[in-house]
């Protein structure tokens, strides 16, 4: 009962966190301002929020986690920090429907670095699944030949590797790593305050829309997001980032207007129908194994 609890706790947390990024990428267009600029303010105010919460926190109670808890919290806050660096700079050379779609990648690899380090071997309908995701990226790589998308689609991809990297790590450690996402907005801060001093200064337009991201909605979405592994698996946690995936190209087309390219929802919806397929696929499989072990215990 303890497991099934906690599980339900973590399928809660994780949809929350996965909800709340949903407004990211549209927060940042709606701030219109220079990459690094955008960057700087981003994780800069993330930073903050952040200290501030942990410290309210410690003051309260003695059992805090910790901000990088031992040498996989500094892995952990590695990926983090270059996914930031590598997301931001993808808003800014690839489209929205582009950038969602790519990082659903973010399953494919989660479940393949969980294969590999930690034993957790794939059904044949999660490889399937999987297949037909390759399939739905390089539909909307294809269609980025000739449009200058390329670079951005990589860097999309590039986030997606490194989001199921800190998922499989956090998974391996059982660790609390809800502050070390946060915290490591260090790195892409430090570089941000550089290259926007060789600019000349900040450059945007509507600052707080990108500051009540930074203070708000990033501390929420990845609290949550990276304190998911402590009680599902990596796959389902990868699962909950594709909230985005669905959500965020709906917010920017309302907001903006911005109509995605026909390959873009080609594979867009490829990618989206192998997820769906597959989740029903686990939720039939868990009822069944639940109905099992009734019949084989009963109360």
């Amino acid at each position: 009962m303890s497991s099934h609890i906690d599980h339900q706790k973590g399928l809660l947390i994780t949809a929350i966190g996965g909800l709340a990024l949903t407004a990211d990428i549209p927060l940042i267009r709606l701030a219109d301002g220079g990459a690094w600029t955008i960057l700087l303010l981003r994780t800069g105010s993330t930073f903050f929020a952040t200290l501030v919460i942990w410290a309210i926190w410690r003051s309260l109670s003695r059992n805090a986690p910790q901000l990088i808890p031992g040498w996989s919290g500094l892995a952990v806050a590695i990926c983090y920090g270059l996914t930031s660096l590598t997301f931001v700079t993808a808003v800014y050379h690839t489209s929205t429907a582009n950038l969602v779609f790519i990082l659903a990648f973010s399953t494919v690899f989660t479940g393949l670095l969980s294969w590999l380090f930690l034993k957790e071997r794939p059904h044949l309908a999660t490889v399937l699944t999987m297949l037909v995701m390759i399939l739905g990226v390089l539909i909307i790589v294809g269609g980025s030949i000739g449009t200058g998308h390329l670079f951005g689609d990589f860097m999309a991809l590039c986030s997606a590797f490194l989001i199921a990297l800190a998922i499989t790590i956090s998974r391996a450690s059982g660790k609390d790593m809800g502050f070390t996402s946060l915290i490591s907005v260090v790195l892409p801060l430090a570089v941000a305050v550089f290259m926007v001093s060789g600019e000349g200064g900040i450059q945007v337009s509507a600052p707080w829309w990108i500051i009540f991201n930074g203070a708000v909605i990033m501390p929420i979405s990845f609290f949550c997001l990276a304190n998911g592994p402590k009680y599902i698996s990596g796959p389902e946690v990868a699962m909950f980032y594709l909230l985005e995936t669905v959500l965020a190209p709906v917010w920017v087309w309302m907001v903006f207007a911005e109509t995605p390219s026909r390959d873009s929802l080609i594979g867009g919806a490829v990618i989206i129908v192998a997820l769906v397929a597959h989740s029903a696929w686990q939720l039939y499989e868990g009822r069944k194994r639940r109905a099992t072990l009734a019949v084989s215990h009963p109360a």
